[in-house]
């Protein structure tokens, strides 16, 4: 897997908040971005986590411990005990979708691409799709889950040439994406509010819900 550097940062705790949307219907977790150091929850989980609720899907935000194997352990773990208390929580465990902006966008393709067992969660389903932003991701293979990403070419982190060439070389394995360069934002735009990039997040949605049944 690529690695991201990062300053050692302080041991913590992992959390899973929960936005509950409709009872049965599908959910997501969003995986905030920090470098692996620390996680940006209310720019980049947090607040996607609100309004896909608010559009009436059951949505995770996830805290996780710093470095990027541990953190990928904890979204497996997270997925494993969604799955394990899927009745309690009343959701519909059936094409879920990782979520996650730089970092942890880099998160929701490896466990798109590798699954949960790898990162010690348990053998589960694989993801119905994965909502990328701004991250340098550059890891592909016919593994991959359909996937959507965002981007601003204004972003000084996140290359977006590298993040659309890995889309189109994922387009010709057959593996469905979607993919949006937005002129002149900059890393971690968020939801996008009052930009060019105002209504990506219900684009990704779309772009999920096409994935259903498939």
């Amino acid at each position: 897997m690529e690695e991201e550097k990062a300053a050692e940062p302080a041991k913590r705790d992992t959390g899973l908040f929960f936005f509950k949307g409709n009872p049965g219907e599908k959910f997501a977790i969003c995986n905030a971005g920090g470098g692996f150091a620390y996680v940006g929850a209310m720019q980049d989980s947090f607040p996607h986590a609100l309004e896909l609720s608010k559009m009436g899907y059951n949505a995770f935000a996830l805290i996780y411990r710093p470095g990027t194997q541990t953190a990928c352990e904890d979204l497996a773990r997270a997925i494993g005990f969604i799955f394990e208390n899927a009745q309690e929580l009343e959701v519909d465990t059936e094409c879920y979708s990782l979520w996650g902006g730089s970092a942890g966008g880099r998160m929701a393709a490896y466990l798109g691409a590798y699954g949960t067992a790898v990162f010690e969660g348990g053998d589960m389903p694989k993801p119905g799709a994965v909502v990328m932003q701004y991250t340098g991701h550059s890891e592909y293979s016919e593994n991959d889950p359909p996937t959507y990403a965002c981007v601003g070419t204004d972003d000084g982190i996140a290359n977006w040439r590298a993040m659309q060439a890995r889309l189109e070389a994922m387009s010709k394995l057959g593996i469905p994406t979607e993919f949006h360069a937005y002129e002149g934002l900059r890393h971690s735009f968020g939801l996008g509010i009052g930009t060019v990039a105002e209504g990506w997040l219900e684009d990704a949605v779309a772009f999920w819900e096409m994935q259903t049944g498939n």
